[in-house]
């Protein structure tokens, strides 16, 4: 068991040191503040450990050096049993504080990415006295890269460096809920409001979906039918994903999801950043590109949860680039570095219900857009994982959904949605699982540019 985690620990370092090798960043030159960077990372390590000790007075905030020793051990390191919130997102958030305070300081994304593992492993080991778990750095350090790049990514271009007044100042507060620590540093370099003309011109569309949606249950003995909830939806496509490129995140592809009916109200958290893309083939008609992307998975709803670090291999295929009919296709596989999977089986500790393993993915899409009047849009992802820490037991999950949408005047759309997923879970000591959750969502939608 003990290999078997530090494989896959080893596995996502590996990933990332290898990609290292394709970095060709050809942005302009800034001054690395290195000293800075590690004190912002300090902070970001005391500041929650402060609030744990003083202000909830916890029991696993008070470290010590005994403790401190007893983590150092690698035979110390165990599971933890958190929630699939506070494992999922909670922790990939704070990585991303972690991976900012060298990105926002001058580093490039392969010289930030090892402050996500560092400042996950001195949290591990320094930050409380429970047993460091490998769930929690993988978690940290991979999902906080990912969402370290697309909120750094997102927070520079939405403050436009050249405006003024009320609506700048709106800019930089936006612009720091969405990343802290970036926030931070434009206040201490002077650049809070100050004009000058250094600014992100890579092309954002933004799509706000606000609606209705419909989840339902069904296994092989019940029938679970839920019911209709408000809903928003907002998806993020930042660059050209058909443009080859060296720079990570270059392009990515982010989606929030978040329901009124829900104990939890945030339900989705994607993101899908391209590491290196290059040309396969080209023509003046068509063009077909490889694609290797970073992936960030946190899903939680009312029927259903996954949550999960990726890496995939993509083909993208752009089938006529002359005309206004568009249609791409995409097919890739990679592995996943660790999911989480619902496991009806297992409860316990603060809310664990579900089981860790590494797998392997494939994914499919097609999208349709007529006359930029009318475009559908067809995904599929299916995945299969062996449990490392959980029930005894190996998962198949499929994702499908179909999406139309239709413009109706300007910028507006009515669009419609339905899928399911499919959970199979093959257990030793208990039967088997086969559930299916159907789902259904109708929304008015707006495109920002």
């Amino acid at each position: 068991m003990g290999r078997i985690i530090f494989c896959s620990i080893l596995l996502s370092v590996i990933a990332l040191q290898g990609f290292s090798q394709l970095r060709g960043d050809t942005a302009r030159p800034v001054k690395k503040k290195f000293l800075r960077a590690a004190g912002e990372l300090v902070i970001t390590e005391l500041l929650p450990w402060s609030f744990n000790r003083f202000v909830r007075k916890a029991e696993f905030a008070k470290v010590s050096f005994k403790s401190i020793g007893t983590n150092l051990k690698p035979s110390s390191w165990e599971w933890d049993d958190n929630n699939f919130k506070t494992n999922q997102f909670a922790h990939p958030y704070h990585g991303n504080l972690y991976y900012s305070t060298f990105r926002t300081n001058g580093y490039s994304f392969w010289q930030s990415a090892p402050a996500a593992f560092a400042g996950s492993f001195l949290w591990e080991i320094a930050g409380e006295t429970h047993f460091p778990a490998p769930n929690d750095f993988i978690n940290t350090s991979l999902g906080g890269i990912a969402l370290g790049e697309m909120t750094y990514r997102i927070a520079n271009k939405i403050v436009n460096n050249g405006a003024v007044g009320m609506k700048r100042q709106l800019q930089e507060v936006v612009a720091l809920v969405i990343n802290p620590v970036n926030g931070l540093n434009r206040i201490l370099d002077g650049n809070w409001g100050r004009v000058y003309g250094d600014t992100d011109s890579t092309a954002l569309a933004v799509y706000l979906n606000i609606g209705t949606r419909h989840f339902n249950i069904r296994t092989l003995n019940e029938y679970t039918k839920g019911n209709n909830e408000l809903y928003f939806r907002l998806r993020l496509l930042y660059g050209d994903r058909y443009k080859p490129s060296n720079i990570p995140f270059e392009s990515f592809y982010a989606q929030i999801e978040a329901g009124g009916g829900d104990s939890t109200y945030l339900n989705t958290v994607q993101v899908i950043g391209a590491l290196k893309t290059w040309t396969l083939q080209e023509s003046p008609d068509q063009l077909h590109l490889y694609s290797v992307t970073m992936n960030y998975d946190f899903i939680k709803n009312n029927a259903f949860q996954y949550g999960g670090q990726s890496f995939t291999f993509r083909l993208l295929s752009d089938w006529f680039r002359k005309g206004k009919t568009k249609l791409y296709t995409e097919i890739g596989s990679g592995i996943v570095v660790l999911g989480a999977v619902p496991d009806k089986y297992l409860y316990y500790g603060e809310g664990r219900n579900y089981d860790y393993g590494p797998g392997i993915s494939l994914t499919t899409s097609v999208f349709l857009n007529v006359n930029n009047r009318f475009e559908t849009e067809l995904n599929y992802k299916g995945s299969r994982f062996k449990t490392v820490n959980g029930n005894n037991s190996s998962f198949i999950l499929n994702t499908l959904s179909a999406d139309v949408r239709v413009r109706i005047v300007k910028d507006f759309t009515l669009a419609a949605g339905i899928g399911q997923y499919t959970l199979n879970g093959f257990y030793k000591g208990f039967r088997n699982v086969a559930e299916i959750y159907p789902f259904a969502r109708f929304s008015v939608g707006y495109k920002f540019d």
